[in-house]
């Protein structure tokens, strides 16, 4: 328990920081109309490539027989991409109601 409490002194900023994202981000989605949240989530969604990119230095800075970093890295690869993809497929859907009936 000590130690636990000696982390989170040494740490008070940073946990400081993420509860203020936490009410900051509650506040701007609160005031985002309904109409607009599905292509927001779709978008942002497609904006997690990154994740991609990180998991992929991951794997490649892994030290041999480190199976754990490995196996991590090649689930978030795989997570990620299912997430941009989905991002993408609802962008999709979205930008077909849109257009034109023929």
């Amino acid at each position: 328990m000590e130690q636990v409490l000696e982390w989170i002194a040494g740490h008070q900023e940073m946990i400081y920081v993420v509860v203020l994202m936490i009410f900051v981000g509650i506040e701007i989605i609160g005031k985002v109309p309904s109409v607009l949240h599905t292509p927001l989530m779709s978008g942002a969604n497609a904006i997690h490539g990154v994740v991609i990119i990180g998991a992929i230095i991951v794997m490649g800075k892994a030290e041999e027989g480190n199976t754990i970093a490995l196996i991590l890295g090649f689930l978030a690869v795989i997570l990620g991409t299912l997430n941009v993809v989905g991002g993408f497929v609802v962008t999709d859907r979205m930008l077909e109601m849109f257009k034109k009936k023929k």
